[in-house]
């Protein structure tokens, strides 16, 4: 992976409403209402996406995602400096 793909990475994740998003299933997470994720970009109470068409476990994947790829950028470039120049 180049450090220009991990830069476009960081950038969607930066253009991304700020994180962390949760998911939310009706019947798991509460009883009325639609599946969304609720993100926290419009203020304290945040927006909700409604993932129209996604499964569950796609839903829980987007929701964890946000905060699961800033720090998977993290962690290569931390790892890279561990290698020094080149690495």
């Amino acid at each position: 992976m180049t450090e220009e793909e991990l830069q476009a990475m960081q950038a969607r994740a930066d253009a991304a409403a700020p994180g962390a998003w949760l998911s939310w299933v009706e019947g798991r997470d509460h009883l009325a209402g639609s599946n969304i994720i609720q993100t926290h970009g419009g203020g304290p109470e945040g927006v909700d996406i409604e993932p129209v068409g996604a499964s569950i476990a796609d839903q829980d994947f987007i929701a964890a995602a946000r905060s699961d790829v800033p720090s998977l950028i993290a962690e290569v470039r931390r790892l890279r400096g561990l290698l020094g120049p080149g690495g």
